[in-house]
């Protein structure tokens, strides 16, 4: 049965949520997403620079979604994710330097220079994936791994944007994976925007987990994605829930992303003055403010944090510019061919 989760509901234990996470933690949950938005920022520099070929699609504005789930749900999970994985990556341990020097398309770069800005790999990020909805069987494929093993400790997370609900590959898994009661957490991050054609002029139903999650006999849920608080007491909630019933769910997140589809896309289907209402709710401002309000932190150390982010960042751009070239002679290793 799908269950409407009013915003208020998880943002209602705000207060407890802070103290029980505390000074510490929060701030470095500030440091995370600073560091987020900064390589974003300065990779998107590059790529205009034609230092970072292929596609580049940034997260900012969405950075409190995942940094929320990674903090609520841990790093040993199973995590699969769209072309917007380069946050998720730096969450789940990646280095800013190897994360640059993919983009950069150096032998130094998290594939090897071979994936580029869309296709970054972990111990547990099984790709961020190009195609759009490629990546929900996989996970779903994860899922099933963790059940044949009865690793009930661990759930499969899967990232999707609003474009791939309308993919087959998304039925196909959803339906898989509630026929066999398997331990995943779809999590469909909705910035309102496929490549320029709004959300509500491509999907049927909205709210979109919430009417969708019926059909599969999945409890559908809404969260807020520019509240890191929300999100945060979502993901916990129903990270023990599928643990507990190993049953799938599906979550749509609300959030707003700030740049066009990639960097090359102007974004000429919404007004300025739309995007400029979207950045009055950035959760990265929004976090700042009340760690501010409770005396957590202060302005000059928000200051250094972004001194401090920013070095690293230019410091990576700098590890991806003295990193070699691939040679063209390894590009076949590592790839399974036919006896």
């Amino acid at each position: 049965m799908s269950k409407h989760v009013d915003y208020h509901l998880f943002s209602s234990h705000r207060e407890e949520s802070i103290q029980k996470l505390g000074s510490k933690t929060l701030r470095n949950v500030l440091r995370d997403m600073l560091l987020i938005r900064q390589f974003e920022i300065r990779a998107k520099s590059a790529y205009q620079q034609g230092k970072v070929g292929g596609f580049f699609h940034s997260y900012i504005g969405q950075e409190a979604i995942q940094t929320a789930a990674v903090l609520a749900m841990g790093k040993n999970n199973w995590y699969t994710t769209t072309y917007r994985c380069h946050g998720l990556a730096l969450l789940l341990g990646a280095t800013p330097d190897e994360l640059m020097a993919e983009l950069y398309g150096k032998i130094t770069g998290n594939a090897k220079g071979r994936g580029g800005s869309m296709h970054f790999f972990l111990d547990r990020m099984l790709g961020g994936f190009a195609i759009v909805g490629s990546h929900v069987p996989v996970a779903t494929g994860a899922g099933f791994s963790l059940k044949y093993k009865n690793m009930k400790d661990q759930v499969s997370i899967c990232f999707l944007g609003d474009g791939a609900v309308a993919q087959g590959a998304f039925h196909e898994a959803l339906n898989l994976a509630s026929l066999w009661d398997l331990p995943c957490m779809y999590v469909i991050e909705n910035n309102k925007w496929g490549m320029g054609t709004a959300a509500e002029k491509a999907i049927s139903v909205a709210p979109i987990a919430e009417k969708k999650a019926p059909g599969y006999s999945m409890d559908g849920y809404t969260f807020d994605g520019m509240d890191f608080f929300h999100c945060y007491e979502g993901f916990q909630a129903l990270f023990e829930q599928v643990k507990k019933t190993s049953r799938p769910v599906l979550i749509e997140v609300l959030t707003e992303r700030f740049e066009g589809h990639s960097i090359s896309d102007p974004g000429l289907y919404r007004t300025k003055e739309e995007l400029e209402e979207a950045k009055k709710r950035d959760p990265i401002v929004a976090l700042q403010n009340i760690l501010l309000e409770k005396n957590f932190i202060r302005q000059e150390e928000i200051d250094q944090y972004q001194k401090d982010v920013k070095n690293i960042i230019l410091q990576s751009m700098e590890f991806a510019e003295k990193s070699p070239w691939p040679d063209p002679i390894e590009l076949e290793e590592g790839v399974l061919k036919e006896p």
